[in-house]
């Protein structure tokens, strides 16, 4: 057998092992900073006496503290009617802080509760933010079956 002959598979083997360290080496993620959002995720549905309560968790991750936001808020029946319009007034938002607001809703039962609508910022309040930069940066989310659109 010739001398490059058996040098060959020598020579392939070394250079699919240094192809595939190279290849399995570190993987580089590129990381971007989060998009700052303002975070609105129905958390839970409590039947309390007299009506229902809805459990929000809120967290503000834009550069600024909130003073104070007000959504307008629709409440639909399972059988998607309107049930209630009504603002929800989750006050202080903190950046990097995130907060519990619930807000109970007299002569409700929570089974018949269907899907919650942001119809909108009725207030945004804190640094140079208004109403349009809010509802730009609301991200909705739902832990219910119940979802949360806007």
């Amino acid at each position: 057998m010739k001398t490059h002959d058996r040098k060959f598979p020598q020579l392939a083997g070394a250079l699919i092992t240094a192809g595939l360290a190279i290849m399995g080496g570190p993987v580089r993620a590129e990381t971007s900073a989060p998009e700052p959002q303002v975070s609105i995720e129905l958390n839970t549905l409590t039947n309390v006496e007299g009506g229902c309560r809805l459990s929000f968790l809120a967290q503000n991750t834009l550069e600024t503290d909130l003073d104070r936001l007000v959504l307008e808020t629709v409440l639909f029946t399972k059988e998607g009617a309107v049930q209630t319009l009504t603002l929800f007034d989750f006050q202080a938002l903190p950046t990097g802080r995130p907060r519990v607001r619930q807000f109970d809703l007299a002569g409700a039962s929570c089974e018949s509760l269907g899907n919650i609508l942001i119809n909108g910022v009725n207030q945004c309040v804190g640094g140079d933010l208004d109403a349009n930069a809010c509802a730009d940066a609301l991200k909705l989310q739902s832990r219910t079956e119940n979802e949360v659109l806007g």
